[in-house]
């Protein structure tokens, strides 16, 4: 019995031996990322099988002297820029003189062909800490679906990264999804930039959705053609809904005609939060721009549109609509409203005020007169207190207060004061986002604002949130930019009486166009747009000008 217990035992081991041969690669546990992005790649691709990682590396810079600054006294503090690897400097060359030529420190050499091979540079705010990288760049090589997919689990881990900037990886429709998917998840993502991909789904409206994070988007030289800008366009705004998140929106370097701008101008009808649009470099003609000089100036509302307008009128003038019917009778006195009250309790309520007005004390005027009393003692407490907080306030707010209101140096003060104290600045955080809020303010519904009734249409006033507009390098011709004229000298006399709607078009880019820079019409347009330039300076006056003033 003994040798064929000890036979089965060495049959089972063997067995259980063979079966762990047979599946080397057993399904690990799952891998939960911490934010380390550059251990969370590694063991993702480790675990992927990938026959090549991608090495992560920091961002290369332009070589600085180090040591010292410009006062000469060595560089103190936590930001200090990352120090790239020192490499070895080349064996120094003889002059044909017999002299040796310093090695030159412009560049450095690498290996042959390293510099081409993938990698993923990143921007921190300390190299000493893995878990702060910021930026991500990835150049000139194809990023697929698995790729896709480890960057999926990694990047929401990352409390800091709020910038991507894949250009020229080749990128699909199946990762754009992806990729869409992943930055609603990214809690400080701001900053998106895809420049050189060109899909053929064009399916870059999904990254322009409403949980959307997006506030800057750059698509150049991705082929966009007129089916992906009806797509962006009404990604931007629609009747029903609205981008509220994307500020800037850069679509140099495609293929987007007439149509397209078109469709593009229908977005920022209802679109009241981009304030910077790039259509240079396309093929955008007279029809394109003429549309998009409508969208600035002032359009009659379409039957939809009059609609929904409709419909946030009613909404305001009667909110009781979308609520609960009230209670019926028979449920009884419970569900009364609090403010009414039954004929019942008012009766009884009369009826004991009058006997309370009988049975009145003898001593009601003795009560009256402590009660006065009272009074008297409790405003004179008053304002003793006030004349002492307003004597420790002038005392210590002097040059603090100008009539009545405290100036910027006070405020300095304060905050300066306040700097070891965790009270103080906790304070401070507070002013300042109270201030960000009363800025910031609510969006205005395009279709509420005030219309004008003509032709038996409803014209309402165009966008002017959008502050910059490029359409250089295109095919406008003189009608085009008569248009564009005469939408900036509208938007400049409504500015004159109203300017809570927004600040119109700042700056307007219209080189190389089918017009040259001498034209009546272009000199007009550079004479209005000149001073609305918030760059623009007035050339410094002679001193027989200044005397003749």
């Amino acid at each position: 019995m003994g040798k064929k217990l000890e036979k089965g035992l060495k049959e089972k081991n063997a067995s259980a031996v063979s079966q762990d041969e047979e599946n080397p690669n057993k399904t690990p546990e799952p891998y939960s990322c911490t934010g380390n992005f550059q251990a969370d790649f590694t063991e993702l691709c480790r675990r992927n099988s990938m026959t090549y990682i991608p090495p992560i590396i920091p961002r290369a810079r332009p070589p600085t002297v180090m040591g010292h600054t410009e006062s000469g006294k060595p560089d103190k503090g936590k930001g200090k820029a990352p120090q790239a690897p020192v490499e070895p400097d080349p064996d120094p060359e003889q002059d044909l003189d017999g002299g040796i030529e310093a090695p030159p420190k412009t560049f450095t050499i690498k290996e042959k062909f390293e510099y081409f091979k993938p990698s993923v540079q990143v921007e921190m705010e300390n190299f000493d800490k893995p878990d702060t990288v910021t930026e991500i760049y990835i150049r000139g090589w194809k990023i697929v679906e698995p790729i896709m997919e480890i960057f999926k689990q990694c990047w929401p881990k990352m409390a800091k990264l709020h910038t991507i900037n894949l250009w020229n990886c080749g990128l699909s429709g199946e990762v754009i999804t992806i990729l869409a998917s992943t930055i609603t998840e990214i809690p400080e993502m701001r900053n998106l930039v895809l420049d050189g991909n060109t899909v053929v789904e064009e399916n870059w409206h999904e990254l322009m959705g409403e949980e959307s994070p997006i506030q800057n988007l750059s698509l150049r030289h991705c082929g966009i053609t007129d089916k992906g800008a009806e797509q962006i366009g009404q990604a931007l705004g629609s009747t029903k809904r609205c981008n509220t998140k994307l500020i800037s929106l850069n679509l140099s370097g495609n293929r987007i005609t007439d149509v397209g701008a078109e469709h593009i101008a229908l977005g920022l009808r209802m679109n009241r939060n981009l304030m910077s649009l790039s259509l240079a470099s396309n093929f955008i003609g007279d029809k394109g721009a003429s549309k998009i000089a409508e969208i600035l100036s002032r359009f009659p509302l379409t039957h939809e549109e009059v609609v929904e307008r409709r419909k946030h009128f009613s909404e305001k003038d009667f909110p009781e609509r979308n609520k609960s019917p009230p209670g019926s009778r028979r449920d009884g006195s419970k569900d009364r409203p609090a403010s009414v009250r039954s004929q019942s309790h008012m009766d009884k309520d009369k009826k004991g005020s009058k006997a309370s007005a009988k049975k009145k004390d003898p001593k009601g005027k003795d009560a009256k007169e402590e009660e006065k009393h009272d009074k008297t003692k409790k405003k004179e407490k008053e304002d003793k207190t006030l004349t002492k907080k307003e004597s420790r306030g002038t005392k210590g707010d002097k040059s603090g207060t100008v009539g009545g209101r405290s100036s910027g140096a006070s405020i300095a003060a304060d905050t300066k004061g306040t700097k070891g104290k965790g009270k103080g600045k906790d304070k401070t955080k507070q002013a300042a986002q109270e201030v960000e809020d009363l800025s910031g303010g609510e969006v205005v519904n395009p279709l509420t604002d005030v219309a004008d009734f003509i032709d038996g249409q409803l014209w309402v006033s165009g966008n002017r949130v959008l502050i910059n507009l490029n359409l250089s390098r295109n095919k406008i011709a003189e009608s085009g930019m008569n248009n564009l004229l005469k939408a900036m000298q509208y938007q400049t006399t409504i500015l004159m009486d109203n300017k809570s709607g927004g600040t119109g078009l700042m700056r307007i880019a219209l080189l190389k166009n089918k017009i040259s820079q001498e034209h009546d019409v272009m000199r007009k347009l550079n004479d209005i747009m000149l001073h609305k330039d918030p760059y623009y300076k007035q050339p410094p006056q002679t001193p027989d000008v200044q005397s003749t003033t």
